[in-house]
Order: C-alpha cells, then structure tokens, then sequence
C-alpha cells in the first residue's frame, strides 16, 4: 500500500484519515505476524540444529571411545606377537649369544691364522683356565720319543720329569647290549635240569632297557624331541629303531606307569589347597586328517611357600574338551580352596566343600597389558600397589602358616582396603567402556575370592605354581604341533604328571624314570607309593651325590 504525500493527507476528510490508519494498522499487523512466524521457523531449525549437534557430539564421543577401544586391542595383540614377553626376551638374548658365538668364532679363526704364520711373536697369553672336574673318567695316553738315544750325540735318554696337559673330549651317548646268560644244570640222580629264572624286563619280551626306555620318554616330553627325529639321531649311531617301535615302547611304558600316576593323583587331591589350570592341546581327528582342541588339565599341590614339609605333585588329566563336566569330575573327592583363574567351569564347584582362592597375577596382568602399549597414572598406581603386596609375599614365603597369617593381616589387610577404596574412586573418573574400568571391575567382581588368601596362611596370593607346571606343555605343543589321538593325550597327561613330580622334587626325570622303570614289573602294587618321587629322594640323591 502506498502512501500519500504529506499535502495529500491535508486534503482527507477525518473518515478517509480514519480508514486510512486502519489500512496502515492491518499492514504493520500482518508484517508483525509474518515476523513471529519467521522467528518461529528459525528457533525451531535453531533447536532441530542444537539436537542434531547433540546427538552428533554423543556420537562422535562414542566412536572416539570405540576407536581407542580398537587401537588399545590392536596395540595389545601386536605386543602379545611382537612384545618383549619372556619368550621374546629369551629369544633375543638367544640371538645376541649366537652372534657373540660368530664374533668369537671368527677371531678365533683369525687369531689361528696369525699363530699358525708367525707363532712366536703373536702368542697371545691366555687367561688360567678352571681344572677340568675330578669325577670325570680320565684316559691317560703317552706319548714318548721316537727311539730312546739323543738325536745329536746318541747317548741314552733317561726320563727326569714329564709335561702333563689335558683335553677335554665328548663321546657320544652310546648303545650297549645287555646280554642275559642263564647256564643250565642238569642233576647226575634225577636228570633235573636246573636254570635261574629269567630276570624280568620293564617291557615282558621287549628289547628295551630301563635306562633306553627312560631316555626315549624324557627325550619327547622333557626334551620336546619328537620320536620321529629320535629314530633318526640313533640310525646316526649306527642303530636301527624305527618310530613305531619307539611308540610301542612308550605306550607300554604308559600302561606300566599309570598305577604310579594314580598314587601321584590321590596325593595331590588329598590335600586342603589346590593349584588348577588348564591348557588346549591340538589332537589329530580319525578319519579326516585335521585336529581338533583337546585339553590338559593340571592339579599342583604344594604346601613348601606356607612351610609344610608335605610333598609336592603335579596330576594332569587329559579331556576332549573344556567342558565344565571335567574339573567336576576330576575334584569329586577333593576338599579345600582352589586357587584357579575365573574359568566358568569352575564356578559350579565353589559351595560348602571347595571355596575360591583367586589369583592376582591374572588381576594385575590386565592392568600390565595396558599399561605397555599405554600408560597412565591410573595403570602406574594400581602396578605399584600390586606390588606392595607381592613385596608382602615375597617376605613370608616358607615360613609358618601362622606367621603368615598374622602378617597378611597386619600389613596386607590395610593395603587391600585402601586399594579397593582408590579403585573404586578411579573407576567413577573413567569411561565405563574403557580398558583400564575393565581390569578395574575384573578385580573389583571377585574382590572375595582374590583377599581370601589374607585369612589362610596356607594359600598363595596367585596361580603361578599351576602356571609353572603349564610351561613344558607350552614348549611341546611348539615342537610336535599336534597330539596324534585322544590315547597320545592322556600318554603325555602320564608322563607329565611324573616328569613334573619329579622336578618338583629336585629329582633328575631321567633318573626317577629308569629307577622306577627297573622295579616297577616286579613291584607289588599294594606297596605302588614306594615308588613315589618323594619316597625313592634319598635313594636318588645318594647315588647322584656319589656319581658327583
């Protein structure tokens, strides 16, 4: 609408004046609306934006958490493969002897070359060398002129001292038959024929002797030497034993020593503490060709770090699976504290008779995964008070049950208290999706099980001694890839169980083995725990300190 000149309005009457400022009133009414609507519209699209905005930013921070998420798992999986973890730091130092091994070699060489040119001006004095062991067998060669007059004057030689050197030398392990001879008798009244009985053998009619026998087992479960590579180290020496024969030996020698390994299991069970762990085995399928996951399961018994003087023993058990039936089955008749990892399948078998002993090595080794590839405060300070109380352990390790009751009490009762009360604090601070709030609530949901070692003397604060008895299992598995059968698997359960009582002894396997392997035919099995690593110890430590 347009409006009229200033002279124009001097000429309307006061009614036109009137409609007039009613048109402009409409006008300037509907403008305004207009405007209210804009601005409506706008705050509407302001508030769509601000939401929009919002849900972007929750978004945002939720992927940020998720790729750092995926980053810290990454970074842990590249440091479980390419990390410093033992088995890389042995590696290493491994890599770094042998190239010392080729530096020395080569100067060696070197120096050898220069000596064989010039041997008087570049000798080089060496070091005093420590005497060679007195109990070594020695041969005495001597070497004496060629005739017995001087080369110059020709008169007689007369020997007024001598030069005495010695030299170290290996003769390979070697064969020897064993032959049995049993002279006949015949009687000069009634024609009797009269012969001593026939000495028996750990194998009835087989070639191999206990100590052969012995040396087989230890070579592949001790020694990680597979048979078929045994076979081919003794065809070497001149001696023919093919793989088949070797296995026979060795499931014959099983069955022979599977009364022992059922003296070694009531043992272990007949005890109040419990170390349990447990580990895949790969085993070759029948018919197919492929494997399939077995399990070994390990069950340690050792009372010395709480001061007792009971017997250590390990008992494997072997199983086609890791179904929670097994461990149910294994401890049916056992009574105490197990001290295992949070394995579900040994949640059903805490109540009345067997209560959770927990492990902290497995609590803090989540916050030491993160805490290599990424560092905090948070992963410092929980590293820090984990080790106060392994500080704690270290202290009291073998002395009375007693003792080590009123210590914990004391000194890691407070320490744990005070660790609960700071992660609790630190896990309000953090991102419930985070690594580090994991291994926070990991501790914290089995905070019963990990302290109750602070109301026994007798338990440990962790597993390792069940994870120790694991490591030759890890180190066979590397070098024969698979178990050939469900038999193999409870073969090498047999003679883990006895090579790892054994050790846990202080005994040489090799030895224990061909002891027991020589008696064991002939042995009543009533008296079977005669032949027990710890009741055969004195026996074995007489005849190693002789040997000595």
């Amino acid at each position: 609408m347009d409006r009229a000149p200033q002279s124009d309005l001097n000429l309307l009457d006061h009614d036109a004046l009137v409609a007039l400022v009613y048109a402009h009133q409409e006008e300037l009414a509907s403008l305004a609306a207009d405007r209210d609507e804009q601005i409506r519209r706008l705050e509407a699209e302001v508030d769509s934006h601000r939401q929009t905005l919002s849900q972007q930013a929750d978004e945002l921070s939720s992927r940020s958490e998720r790729i750092e998420h995926m980053k810290l798992m990454i970074e842990k999986l590249r440091h479980m493969i390419f990390g410093t973890k033992s088995e890389k730091i042995i590696l290493r130092l491994e890599q770094l002897e042998f190239q010392l091994e080729e530096q020395e070699t080569t100067q060696a060489e070197a120096e050898a070359a220069v000596e064989r040119v010039s041997p008087a001006k570049n000798s080089k004095v060496r070091a005093g060398r420590k005497p060679l062991p007195a109990h070594l067998q020695r041969e005495e060669i001597t070497h004496v002129p060629e005739g017995d007059c001087c080369a110059d004057c020709g008169s007689q030689l007369r020997k007024f001292g001598e030069d005495i050197s010695e030299q170290l030398e290996y003769i390979p392990d070697s064969f020897r038959v064993i032959r049995h001879v049993r002279p006949k008798f015949s009687c000069t009244g009634c024609d009797r024929v009269v012969e001593a009985p026939a000495s028996s053998r750990p194998i009835e009619r087989g070639l191999a002797g206990p100590s052969l026998l012995a040396h087989v087992i230890i070579s592949k479960y001790c020694d990680h030497l597979p048979l078929y590579r045994q076979s081919e180290i003794y065809a070497r020496q001149g001696v023919e034993i093919s793989r088949s024969t070797l296995a026979g030996w060795v499931g014959a020698a099983s069955d022979l020593l599977d009364p022992l390994v059922s003296a070694i299991q009531k043992h272990v069970l007949s005890g109040r503490k419990l170390h349990a762990d447990d580990t895949p085995i790969p085993v070759l399928s029948p018919g197919n060709g492929k494997t399939k996951t077995g399990r070994l399961w390990t069950y340690v018994r050792d009372d010395r770090p709480g001061g007792e003087d009971t017997s250590p023993a390990v008992w494997f058990a072997y199983s086609e699976d890791r179904g929670g039936e097994h461990p149910r089955q294994h401890l049916e008749n056992f009574r105490g504290a197990l001290q295992a990892d949070a394995y579900a399948g040994f949640h059903h078998l805490y109540g009345n008779d067997i209560y959770e002993a927990a492990c902290w090595a497995h609590a803090r080794r989540k916050f030491y995964e993160i805490h290599v590839v990424h560092a905090s405060p948070t992963t410092t300070e929980a590293l820090a008070r984990i080790g106060a109380l392994y500080a704690i352990e270290e202290e009291i390790r073998g002395k009375p049950v007693d003792l080590r009751l009123t210590v914990r009490q004391s000194r890691a009762r407070p320490l744990l208290d005070g660790l609960r009360d700071w992660m609790e604090k630190a896990r309000k601070s953090m991102s419930a999706k985070s690594e580090t709030a994991g291994a926070i609530r990991y501790a914290l949901s089995r905070w019963r099980a990990l302290t109750r070692y602070t109301e026994d003397g007798l338990l440990e604060i962790d597993n390792s001694a069940a994870e120790r008895a694991l490591r030759a299992v890890a180190l066979g598995r590397k070098n024969f890839l698979f178990a050939g059968s469900d038999c193999g698997g409870r073969r090498a359960a047999t003679m883990y169980s006895l090579i790892g009582s054994a050790k846990l002894n202080g005994l040489d396997p090799e030895l224990y083995l061909r002891t027991v392997l020589a008696r064991i035919a002939d042995h009543p099995i009533s008296k079977i725990e005669d032949l027990l690593p710890w009741n055969l110890a004195p026996l074995l430590h007489t005849h190693t300190s002789e040997a000595a």
